[in-house]
């Protein structure tokens, strides 16, 4: 249902005065961003024949778990996605998912991934415990810096 919301989501953007209709990306983090691989997916529901032009032009997705019945398979993503992670996240395997993301590489995939050392699930959260461990302030600070520069590049001007 979670792709549903998203493209739900971009048709209200799509309709926005200040909105470029066809520069629209799509992030999410944990399940979040398992939803975004899913949403991209050629096979996403809500959406027929997608392509950047029809749906989202470039995604990010932040420590997804990347082992949903979804993905399994050949994989298609019809637009660009980063994917980031956390060599030492608990919660999800960071092995899987760059696994899934070499494997959809070889199959022609615009995907490039990060795997911070030392970083956990949720490395982003603001508060003190988390940014108190190195690893995870180093990874928010590069990720936010590779998604700005993901959806400049990405999303066009």
């Amino acid at each position: 249902m979670r792709p549903l919301d998203a493209y739900g989501a971009l048709r209200y953007l799509r309709g926005r005065r200040d909105v470029i209709p066809d520069r629209v990306g799509v992030q999410g983090w944990s399940n979040g961003a398992m939803t975004v691989l899913v949403t991209i997916s050629e096979r996403a529901p809500g959406i027929e024949h997608p392509s950047p032009e029809t749906g989202f032009r470039a995604a990010v997705a932040e420590y997804p778990g990347c082992g949903m019945d979804a993905i399994k398979g050949t994989y298609r993503a019809y637009t660009p996605l980063l994917i980031t992670l956390g060599s030492e996240d608990k919660e999800v395997s960071p092995k899987r998912c760059e696994e899934f993301a070499k494997k959809a590489r070889s199959a022609g995939n615009q995907i490039e991934w990060i795997v911070y050392p030392g970083a956990e699930h949720n490395y982003d959260d603001p508060g003190k415990t988390k940014q108190s461990n190195p690893a995870n302030h180093s990874a928010t600070e590069d990720t936010m810096r590779r998604a700005e520069e993901w959806f400049r590049k990405n999303l066009g001007r």
